[in-house]
């Protein structure tokens, strides 16, 4: 039995590695604008070609449970979002889900899309990427996760160029997903302009939300925004 497992079996409070925590607007979701402590998470599987939190691959700060919530207790907000990376790569992002939402947040978790969802604590809102031939990861987009989800939880779709808007307009219709949840499309930064997108949308009529950054417009890419 490894140290790690050993200290798990004898019930070892749960650690995580953290690449910050940081209290700023939402950015993005049904929540945009609202005032957020954001938990980032170290460290993921993928590797996507629009990734702008690469910083968070590796490094990062061990941090008990305890020390967690002490940090995010210092702004006072109702809402939090853990996100990374990849949070659930780490698999003690699981009780740090229910712990926040014990403590009486609300909590929503940027994920990937590529690892299972089943286990995250149902007061939790998901909001799952599916990844787009342009991402470079489309191969890893967990599909067993779309019956999962609710109304409570989000799908977004990250839009490169016109063969990403088509190829998850398939999506959107094979999966009926604007029944089962709220569907962000949102333009890849710097690659797709808003407004191409927006034009697309309207014209095909899509039951979706267009979602821009606002953290992006705001204060650009300084980190911890």
């Amino acid at each position: 039995m490894s140290s790690q497992t050993a200290q798990r079996s004898a019930g070892a409070t749960p650690q995580l590695r953290i690449t910050e925590i940081f209290h700023s607007l939402q950015g993005e979701t049904r929540s945009v604008g609202l005032p957020t402590v954001f938990i980032r998470l170290t460290g993921c599987p993928l590797r996507c070609v629009y990734c702008d939190t690469s910083y968070a691959f590796q490094g990062g700060t061990t941090l008990s449970l305890p020390q967690i919530l002490a940090q995010v207790a210092q702004w006072r907000v109702q809402y939090v979002t853990v996100t990374g990376g990849e949070p659930l790569a780490q698999r003690d992002c699981l009780p740090l889900l229910t712990a926040l939402c014990d403590t009486g947040y609300r909590v929503s978790l940027e994920t990937s899309g590529a690892l299972d969802i089943s286990a995250v604590d149902p007061r939790v809102a998901r909001i799952v990427d599916l990844k787009t031939p342009g991402s470079g990861e489309q191969a890893r987009n967990r599909y067993q996760n779309i019956p999962l989800l609710t109304p409570h939880d989000e799908v977004k779709f990250v839009i490169c160029d016109r063969n990403d808007y088509d190829w998850a307009c398939a999506r959107l219709d094979e999966y009926d997903l604007a029944t089962r949840c709220e569907v962000l499309f949102s333009p890849s930064a710097g690659v797709l302009t808003p407004r191409t997108l927006a034009d697309w949308i309207l014209a095909d009529q899509l039951p979706v939300r267009l979602q821009l950054q606002l953290h992006k417009l705001l204060w650009g890419d300084e980190r911890g925004r």
